[in-house]
Order: structure tokens, then sequence, then C-alpha cells
């Protein structure tokens, strides 16, 4: 089932001073930890003017309040009440989200990850954009890789999204490799119940993995200006895999600069946060976003 929320009525000053103060306004938010670099403020405001909104898109960052994740059904409960029509959730609290909530639409539940919550006074609803996010990014920028066989390092609350998302693509079989492999374990156990048995296997072998895989997916944080580094030695790349990857601040991490150097050919992931953030802004305001727009306007960024 897909909530929409409707427009909600907040008195203020227009935007910039182009959007008379009694156009509708959204309000929402973003949850995660160490998120003062997220694009998705600009993204969402800037295409609810394009529709007449005054929105407003507010950071709410565990690291800056100096909350865990502990916090988050208060978080939720307080947005609720102060009529936000929804929240994105990232980082690290896409899993831990769910027990805040009442409802997870079928992808959310599936992949027991959500990204996206829509608030009503009388309900919250989880859905999961980010695997189509992924998957748009991944139709649009490498249509015609191989991807028989395919190396995911990251098997939390986006990993899920994406190895997903892969599977939908047509990956034959994906090798899933995280620092906790029981976690990988679960997640190739969920997708290969959905997509058939052996599309999806845990891996340990980190070298062989890769050295016999068409493509490798970061998958992980790791590569964001918070956390330097890459999920695995870049020796092991070659110019015949391609690499993607979910990070996109910094656009190119250490893992995309790396492999374009051996010859790979890469994917960023600054598609993916703007295909899963008109996902987004779907839900929240029920009007159909120009996700073309919103990726130049990130590209401008």
């Amino acid at each position: 089932m897909t909530l929409r929320a409707p427009a909600r009525e907040r008195p203020g000053t227009a935007i910039a001073g182009t959007i008379p103060s009694a156009s509708p306004s959204v309000l929402v938010g973003l949850v995660g930890s160490g998120i003062q670099g997220s694009r998705s403020p600009a993204l969402h405001e800037r295409e609810g003017a394009e529709h007449g909104f005054r929105y407003i898109y507010k950071l709410i960052d565990l690291e800056v309040l100096r909350l865990g994740i502990e916090a988050l059904p208060e978080i939720v409960t307080a947005a609720q009440r102060f009529g936000f029509a929804g929240l994105n959730v990232t980082h690290p609290c896409k899993q831990a989200v769910i027990g805040a909530l009442d409802e997870l639409s079928p992808d959310a539940g599936t992949l027991g990850a959500v990204n996206t919550v829509v608030l009503t006074q009388a309900r919250r609803v989880g859905h999961n954009t980010d695997w189509w996010g992924f998957a748009e990014s991944f139709r649009r920028e490498l249509p015609d890789v191989a991807r028989g066989r395919v190396v995911q390092f990251g098997a939390g609350g986006a990993g899920s999204a994406v190895g997903y998302a892969l599977l939908t693509q047509g990956v034959g079989e994906l090798a899933i490799v995280d620092t906790d492999h029981a976690r990988a374990e679960k997640l190739a156990c969920l997708l290969a119940g959905r997509f058939g048995t052996g599309r999806a296997r845990a891996r340990q072998d980190v070298s062989e993995a890769v050295r016999t895989a068409d493509g490798v997916v970061n998958a992980t944080p790791l590569g964001m200006a918070r956390y330097p580094g890459t999920p695995f030695c870049a020796k092991l790349l070659g110019p015949g895999l391609w690499v993607a990857d979910i990070v996109y601040f910094p656009l190119e991490t250490q893992l995309l600069r790396e492999a374009r150097a051996r010859g790979c050919r890469v994917m960023a992931g600054g598609g993916m946060a703007v295909f899963q953030a008109a996902g987004a802004f779907r839900l929240f305001t029920g009007r159909e976003p120009d996700a073309d727009r919103m990726l130049r306007h990130f590209q401008s960024m």
C-alpha cells in the first residue's frame, strides 16, 4: 500500500520571495548521523518550489544532537506531532527505525529496511525508495555491462536495497560480503528466497569473489568524508570490471578513483541519491517529481 501525505498549510514567508505565503507547504526531515553534507534539503526544496510548494527540509543529525539510534521512537513521535509530512532515514537508522512505525510498504517489509517514513496524524508508514533509486541509476549509467556475477560489499539497510535492485536488473549471482558474516548470510537468504536458490550467497573469500566477478558494488559507508577508505584492497580491481558506489559525498570516492585509474567503468552514488529522493518526494507530496530536473540540479551543486 502506498500512502501519500497531503500538502500542509503553514504560516510564514515565501522562499526567496518567489512563492506566495498562502501556497501549500510541506515540512519534512532527514534523520541520520553525520549528515551535515547531505544534498537532500536542496534537492527537495528546489523541486518543491518548482511545484509551487513552500517546502521545508530539516536535518535531524544524531551526531550533532549527541543522540543514539535508541532516540528514534522519540524523534518520529515528535515529527508526527509537529506536523511533518514525513522523514527520510539514512545511516545508521534504516533498520532501527522500523520498531517506531505502524506499518511497512511491501518493498520495505521484504527488505527489512526503511529510508522514507510517511506521517499522518494517525499512522507512520515506512517505505523503501533506495532500491528503485539504485536500479534506475544502474539502468541509465551501466545498461550494457556484464552481470553474470557481482560482488556486493555491505549487508545493512542500504545493502539490502542495493542487492534487491541488482537482482531485479538481471544479475545472475550476487556474492554478499560484510564484516558481520551472519548479517551477509541473513541478507543472502532473504534475497534467495525472493529471487531463487543460488541467486545470492554470502562470501568471505574476498579475493576469489572479486577475481571471478563482472562487477563490484560498495553498499557500505566506507568512502564517505567521515568514513574514508575502501571496503577491499583496490589492487584486486582490473580493467574488465565495472564498479559502482552508493556514496555520493564525496561524489568520487577513493574506490571509484582507484577503479577508474585501473581502467574500470564506474558509477557514482549521485544517481541513486537523486532517484530515491524523487521517490520520497512523490510519497511526501502526492505530486510527480521531475527526476531529470532533480538530476540536473544535483549535478549543478
